[in-house]
């Protein structure tokens, strides 16, 4: 597919067989090699010529072609998202089948995460075509590929595309569809979901229970504040959708485990932690979770940086240092961290009283609610 050109319509950048551009030719693909993508190819060919030995597919594939796995949750949905835009803006087409290449090498699944939450976005069961039962090329009625992440996409194509996944992984969970903006206590206050989403081993907390501490504390000083603590390596898919969905403020360590953030209310609040020497090292990957908060309509609301950590013999901005301290642990500043808990919960127990005042409003447009497909 290198050879041809992607169409850009709403910001997705794709290329669809048949079409025009392809002057109506299918796309065939040959090939399954796992571990060298020179060895896997592709032509293009009429329906009424195809090659002799060629396998046609009936129905509709998204072909993924992605220097990103689909392991890694964050890596994964940034593949996936183009498809969901484009699902979403072609009348909610469903695909028969995905095709998951990785630097050109064939993928056989999905990690379970992004398993679950394309199940939920499609209604039904993901089928990755592997090619182990075709000997030849293998012709599609219907193709759709993407090289590209989201990159391209405007903020109001992202929003839409991060408001259907948050709806359907409700739905696929059983989650309440309202939100919680306009939730009160018996007193009529409004409450205030905080979660600690703790990591361990690699960029987990050093003294984590002072620091669960420290949180509590200003939680509990906030009235209709709750804080929950929990861990993002012993939770299945539907519990960390039912996780975001009870959260207001998040507070995590920088991780993969971030990424669940979209499937809190639009409007909610992202804290987040990094060790030493991320700040100078570390390049303008740290910073992609300001862009998930900002793409999926959610607030970040700044990272702190342990100023200390693992000792490297090198000086503090030798690259070599970052292998020392990308997995580090993360200290704690007690004085800051007191303040900035102080300043978030304020500005979200504000915002919560004005949607309060809203309730009956918020309540009846909220028995309106479907997804988008």
């Amino acid at each position: 597919m290198s050879s041809l050109y992607d169409k850009q319509e709403d910001e997705v950048q794709y290329q669809y067989f048949p079409s025009e551009e392809s002057q109506g030719r299918l796309l065939c693909i040959m090939g399954n090699d796992t571990h060298d993508g020179s060895w896997n190819s592709y032509a293009l060919a009429w329906k009424d010529a195809l090659p002799y030995n060629a396998t046609f597919l009936e129905g509709l594939t998204f072909v993924s072609y992605n220097h990103y796995n689909y392991d890694n949750i964050w890596h994964g949905l940034s593949a996936v998202v183009p498809f969901i835009s484009w699902h979403k803006k072609e009348r909610c087409a469903i695909p028969a089948r995905w095709i998951l290449y990785h630097w050109g090498e064939v993928r056989r699944g999905m990690g379970t995460w992004l398993t679950h939450l394309m199940k939920a976005t499609f209604g039904g069961d993901i089928k990755v075509e592997t090619f182990d039962q075709i000997s030849g090329p293998a012709c599609f009625e219907r193709a759709v590929v993407m090289r590209h992440n989201e990159g391209g996409m405007s903020k109001d194509s992202r929003l839409g595309v991060y408001d259907l996944l948050r709806c359907k992984a409700r739905v696929y969970c059983n989650v309440s569809l309202e939100g919680r903006g306009a939730d009160v206590n018996e007193k009529g206050v409004p409450q205030i979901g905080m979660t600690m989403f703790m990591r361990t081993g690699a960029r987990s907390f050093r003294n984590e229970s002072i620091v669960t501490k420290i949180f509590e504390r200003e939680c509990l000083k906030v009235d209709g504040c709750g804080i929950k603590i929990a861990y993002s390596n012993n939770l299945s898919f539907c519990e960390q959708v039912s996780l975001m969905s009870s959260t207001d403020i998040l507070l995590s360590p920088h991780g993969a485990q971030l990424t669940n953030m979209f499937f809190m209310d639009r409007n909610s609040s992202v804290m987040e932690f990094f060790p030493k020497g991320w700040l100078k090292l570390a390049g303008i990957g740290q910073y992609v979770y300001h862009w998930i908060a900002s793409w999926s309509g959610m607030r970040h609301r700044g990272a702190w940086r342990d100023p200390n950590g693992e000792y490297c013999p090198y000086p503090e901005d030798d690259q070599r240092c970052f292998s020392i301290y990308k997995g580090g642990r993360i200290g704690y500043n007690e004085t800051y961290f007191t303040e900035w808990a102080q300043n978030v919960l304020s500005d979200v127990k504000m915002s919560k009283m004005e949607e309060a005042s809203k309730r009956s409003y918020m309540k009846q447009k909220l028995e309106t609610i479907n997804c988008a497909c």
